[in-house]
C-alpha cells in the first residue's frame, strides 16, 4: 500500500475551500488527477497548514518552503512527520510529488521507518513534470 504527497502551489482560489479545490495550477490538477487515479491515501504538503487532508476546508495564503529559512523548515518538517506518524504505519511506499524543499527533511525519518520514499518525478523541470503526469494520467 502506498500514500501519495502532494506539494500545495502558490495559485489558489481566492476563498476558502476544500484542499483538494483550493489550489487551481495545471500543475497541482494534474499531480491531483494522478494520485485520484491510483485510489491509494494522499494528503497535501501545505507551507501554513502542514499535512492536509484533501477534504479539509483551508483558507487561502501566501507562503512557501521555498523561500522558509532552514530552520523554520526543520520545524514544518517535524510537525509533519508528526502527523504522518499514524498514516504510514504499515505503509509500504510514500510517494512524493514534491520539490526539494518540500521533501528535504521528510524523506530521512520516513526512509528510517523502513517506509520506501519515492520521487517519481525528481530532477524534472516543470514543464517536464507537466509532461510526465500527462502520459501517466493518459497511460
Amino acid at each position: 500500500m502506498s500514500l501519495y504527497l502532494v506539494s500545495c502551489v502558490g495559485q489558489k482560489l481566492s476563498v476558502p475551500a476544500p484542499a483538494a479545490d483550493l489550489y487551481t495550477s495545471a500543475w497541482f490538477r494534474k499531480a491531483r488527477s494522478y494520485v485520484a487515479e491510483s485510489g491509494e491515501p494522499w494528503f497535501i504538503l501545505s507551507a501554513k497548514y502542514g499535512l492536509v487532508h484533501p477534504d479539509k476546508v483551508i483558507e487561502p495564503y501566501d507562503v512557501t518552503l521555498n523561500t522558509m529559512p532552514v530552520a523554520d523548515r526543520r520545524e514544518w518538517a517535524r510537525s509533519v512527520l508528526g502527523d504522518l506518524e499514524s498514516y504510514v504505519a504499515g505503509m509500504e511506499t510514500v510517494v512524493v510529488l514534491a520539490g526539494k524543499r518540500y521533501r528535504q527533511f521528510l524523506e530521512g525519518p520516513l526512509a528510517a521507518k523502513g517506509v520506501t520514499v519515492s520521487i517519481p518525478m525528481e530532477g524534472l523541470r516543470i514543464g517536464e513534470q507537466l509532461s510526465w503526469l500527462e502520459r501517466e494520467l493518459n497511460g
